[in-house]
């Protein structure tokens, strides 16, 4: 009995180390995509000129991903009330930002692929559709203490959202990808060097989109192996992948801000209120200034709102229109 009751007690000593040491990951985690995403919330509140359409759906994925990490690190739930409040927020706005993403993969293929110019038009609906969505009956969140039923409502109102988004974001992005591969051949056999010059510019930009799918796969692969083996092993805890689960979904917001949100845009805004407040001398000092100022990449604000009528003129020039829809 003695043997038994020192094992038992190790065995919960060990249980709440390791609490200890997930809770740790976990508020790290969620404290660097805060800040990511407070970062890109504030560069849009201060600065006039990124407050275009485009940007303004990155904004709006930052505060998603700003709460979702907020709640997060205000810890786990107290009592009935609180855990009703904690688990269904966080829960909500880490749903909002895989949304997020979605319509802005969606502004994306309207605009360089459908060659539409009414993506502003979809704001409300885009708002409609993210927080207006229906994330399941309350009081289900605390599905630690519900068994295999809150398991199977979880995966389905958290789960099936997150790779309904990776799988459509990416679908999306290949399609684009697609059209501008078209477009460069097309302009190679044409020998439009003007054309081919304008659409390598914009596939150069869209190349490195093509792996923003990659940040909600990244962020959540761990989370829903861990899932599906708690769901097929209840009561066994695998504690590495926990850590992983843990730390990858919190740095979600950090992902997205960095991806999303730090375009030459937002660096030319920074550079240029740097450039208005240093002195003369210290800005000699930091040639990183000049170049951020006269970067002119095709990034995701300039290129769905400024630079859409030349995208279309050029695919347009080199692509027939049925290729396009194929």
């Amino acid at each position: 009995m003695a043997a038994s009751a020192l094992a038992a007690s190790a065995a919960a000593s060990q249980s709440m180390k390791n609490r200890e040491i997930l809770d740790a990951v976990g508020t790290t985690a969620a404290a660097l995509s805060l800040a990511g995403s407070s970062f890109i919330v504030l560069c849009y509140l201060l600065f006039r000129e990124l407050r275009k359409f485009s940007f303004k759906l990155v904004y709006f994925l930052a505060v998603a991903d700003m709460l979702c990490s907020l709640f997060t690190i205000m810890g786990g739930p107290a009592n009935a009330f609180y855990c009703f409040a904690h688990d269904y927020s966080a829960h909500f706005f880490c749903v909002a930002s895989f949304l997020w993403t979605t319509t802005i993969a969606f502004t994306l293929h309207r605009t360089v692929v459908k060659h539409k110019t009414d993506v502003e038009e979809f704001g409300f609906i885009f708002h409609l559709y993210v927080w207006g969505s229906d994330y399941g009956r309350p009081g289900t969140w605390c599905w630690i203490q519900q068994g295999s039923t809150g398991k199977i409502l979880h995966l389905i109102t958290f789960y099936l959202p997150l790779w309904g988004a990776i799988l459509y974001n990416g679908f999306t992005y290949y399609q684009v990808n697609r059209m501008l591969n078209n477009a460069t051949r097309m302009a190679v056999g044409m020998s439009d060097r003007s054309s081919q010059s304008d659409v390598r510019a914009d596939k150069k930009a869209f190349n490195r989109w093509g792996y923003y799918p990659l940040i909600l796969i990244g962020s959540w692969a761990f989370a829903t192996i861990n899932r599906l083996y708690d769901f097929a092993n209840p009561g066994h805890k695998i504690f590495w992948l926990s850590i992983l689960d843990i730390g990858f979904a919190g740095l979600m917001g950090l992902f997205n801000s960095i991806a999303y949100g730090l375009n030459s845009s937002v660096r030319r805004a920074i550079a240029e209120r740097i450039d208005m407040y240093l002195p003369e001398r210290i800005k000699r000092s930091l040639p990183t200034l000049s170049r951020l100022r006269s970067q002119q990449e095709n990034e995701l604000t300039s290129l769905i709102v400024e630079s859409n009528n030349s995208i279309t003129e050029t695919t347009m020039r080199v692509t027939p229109r049925s290729s396009l829809a194929g």
